[in-house]
């Protein structure tokens, strides 16, 4: 079965925020922000739908426990997604995940 957490990452306390072009001509490409001329988008958290890979739930929420408590986010979302979508918000809420508080069943 496929899951997906869906979570977002804070910028780190020392930093303020996160800084990407936005080229939508050239989507996916790669070059450090002084050798662009593209629009630099500044943004204090960014987003992330991960595969968590699980045969059951408990397995599921395990990898994502694992997952969350090595990134800087708190909190998380559990989706099944047999489509395996990247979209946002797709699939079955499984559970979600808040940090001093666990798990808790959708």
């Amino acid at each position: 079965m496929t899951y997906f957490l869906e979570y977002t990452v804070p910028a780190a306390p020392e930093d303020a925020g996160f800084d990407f072009p936005h080229d939508e001509i050239n989507p996916g490409t790669t070059i450090p922000l002084s050798e662009t001329g593209a629009e630099v988008i500044h943004t204090p958290e960014l987003p992330a739908r991960t595969g968590i890979i699980g045969a059951t739930v408990p397995e599921a929420k395990l990898e994502a426990e694992q997952l969350l408590t090595h990134s800087r986010a708190a909190e998380g979302s559990l989706y099944f997604d047999p489509s395996n979508s990247l979209q946002a918000g797709v699939g079955t809420l499984v559970a979600t995940f808040t940090e001093g508080r666990g798990w808790q069943d959708a």
